[in-house]
């Protein structure tokens, strides 16, 4: 019974945390987003907000460098030149997807949190711009270029 007891608080604290863990920026619709500069394609990167794996925030990656974190509820984006790209977060395995840019292309890519061994796992995903866009809509802004180590 005690060790039950114990599970059941470990649940309910992890839950918890993962509650506090969810973005407060503007919501999509509130966040003043520029225009393309001429000749750069826009990505945008969100995750739908759930309570499963809410703790789990890994950095994400475009080509390696460090753009943002997958945050549930969130999102940002990055405007680069067209091109090939590898989007990519890890918490015991890298996930990744690839991407072709085109120049004012606008390519949506979710993260999906899934089930892992000792920690979830979050897989970025491209989707459609008509799923992308209306599911960007209840997501709230996370930030720009990720500077932390």
């Amino acid at each position: 019974m005690k060790k039950i007891l114990q599970f059941t608080v470990l649940m309910v604290g992890t839950i918890l945390l993962g509650t506090g863990c969810a973005h407060t920026g503007p919501k999509f619709a509130d966040t003043p987003i520029p225009a393309l500069s001429a000749g750069q394609g826009r990505i945008f990167v969100y995750r739908k907000g759930t309570m499963f794996g809410a703790a789990v925030q890994p950095k994400v990656r475009l080509n390696e460098e460090r753009v943002g974190k997958s945050v549930p509820g969130g999102f940002f984006y990055v405007d680069r030149d067209p091109g090939e790209y590898k989007i990519s977060s890890a918490t015991e395995v890298e996930e990744s997807t690839m991407l072709s840019l085109k120049a004012e292309q606008t390519n949506y890519v979710r993260m999906n949190i899934q089930m892992g061994i000792v920690i979830g796992r979050i897989v970025p995903e491209l989707v459609d711009s008509s799923v992308g866009e209306k599911q960007i809509q209840k997501c709230r802004f996370t930030g720009g270029i990720y500077d932390n180590p």
